[in-house]
């Protein structure tokens, strides 16, 4: 596994994403991540905490960049709860649940965050307005409610199939309404 390569790989997916859709400093990026997945294997499988650091790594690198906070979404077996920093949970006010993530219950990924964070907390759903997901994880419950599907120049990450979306605010109303400012006045 060229770990560097799916750091730098990760990190441009995230920033390609960013990139289409515009975020707002404070504004969550979620990320689901299969290191199993990422190196050839099946979902859950081989889990790899090299992998997940490297993950990790791209990803918040991206985050930061942009002001934008990452929330890491943990495997099944702890409900797809998330990893975020304490901040984060203050600021969108998400209650903090009792959980530690570990490469068998969590996943890879979301161990590397917990322990990449400076203060990190775990709560079990966000509200993202983008997010991409490695392998398959399922993490449309953590997006908001329209998600627009995003096709990135390379949709994998190692062995794994990326899938990418951001959110947008619902369209409401009826024959009256118009979506866009300052067209017919």
């Amino acid at each position: 596994m060229d770990l560097e390569n799916i750091e730098k790989q990760v990190y441009s997916l995230v920033v390609q994403l960013m990139e289409k859709h515009s975020l707002r400093k404070g504004d969550i990026f979620v990320v689901g991540c299969s290191s199993s997945e990422i190196s050839g294997g099946n979902l859950g499988k081989n889990s790899n905490a090299d992998v997940g650091k490297a993950v990790f790594a791209g990803a918040s690198q991206a985050c930061a960049e942009k002001d934008v906070f990452l929330a890491c979404q943990c495997c099944e077996h702890l409900n797809r709860a998330l990893v975020v920093e304490r901040e984060c949970a203050d600021k969108y006010g998400y209650e903090e649940v009792c959980v530690v993530p570990w490469l068998k219950g969590g996943g890879s990924f979301a161990t590397a965050a917990y322990y990449g964070f400076e203060n990190p907390v775990m709560i079990e759903h966000v509200k993202a307005s983008a997010g991409i997901d490695i392998g398959g994880t399922l993490i449309g419950m953590h997006l908001k409610d329209v998600a627009v599907p995003v096709r990135l120049e390379n949709n994998f990450v190692g062995e794994a199939y990326v899938s990418a979306a951001y959110c947008r605010p619902k369209l409401i109303g009826g024959e009256r309404a118009k979506y866009e400012k300052d067209v017919h006045k």
